[in-house]
């Protein structure tokens, strides 16, 4: 019997109408590809793990919603269906989708699934580039973050002390907010994290 997380009920619960029945058949469909599969919470939305490791996810926005596999840019993609470009505006690997119409058909999808699922039981890793010396030396500090950081004292210093990788996700979540007012509002929360010693994603780092 598939073993659902009552924060993904509710996450589904929530979500605007054309988004519930995507999320219920997309999981629905992860379920019967992978009995065994995990479901957890991540970054703000469901995610599904199997063999101890990420499997995919979903997630749904104000008009559309998104699946990802986590090891997609390894993954064979015989029918086509992956989109391995950067995800910032939430397109996920299978594009926007609006209504189950896009979604691919169930048994092309299934067999992605399990072809992820191969991965993870191989042990399989995606490499994870680790940054250069030239990497670090292009990282600069926008001006509006090193004003915000002056006017605490341990924010500054705890950042300073950041290394590279924590440094570079907060500074690429201001950089990609859409306004000035989302960004203050992010700088603000931020401070308040770093001034704490905490990572940008420090919320998911023991899930």
């Amino acid at each position: 019997m598939a073993q659902h997380d009552p924060r993904v009920d509710a996450y589904i619960e929530k979500s605007a109408d054309f988004a519930k029945p995507i999320l219920v058949h997309l999981r629905e469909l992860i379920h019967t590809a992978c009995p065994d599969v995990e479901e957890t919470w991540k970054w703000s939305f469901p995610c599904f793990m199997y063999h101890g490791a990420m499997l995919c996810n979903m997630a749904a926005f104000k008009q559309h919603c998104a699946f990802g596999f986590w090891k997609a840019s390894i993954m064979g993609d015989p029918d086509q269906i992956l989109n391995l470009r950067e995800e910032k505006d939430g397109m996920g690997h299978l594009n926007k989708l609006y209504s189950l119409k896009d979604l691919p058909k169930d048994a092309i999808l299934k067999k992605y699934i399990k072809a992820a699922m191969k991965l993870n039981e191989d042990g399989v890793k995606v490499a994870r580039p680790k940054p250069t010396a030239k990497d670090k030396n292009e990282l600069k500090t926008p001006d509006y973050l090193k004003k915000e950081l002056k006017k605490n004292k341990q924010a500054e210093k705890v950042f300073n002390d950041f290394s590279y990788s924590n440094r570079k996700e907060y500074i690429e979540w201001f950089e990609e907010a859409k306004t000035d007012a989302t960004r203050e509002k992010r700088l603000a929360q931020a401070i308040e994290w770093i001034a704490e010693g905490k990572s940008r994603h420090w919320k998911y780092q023991n899930c």
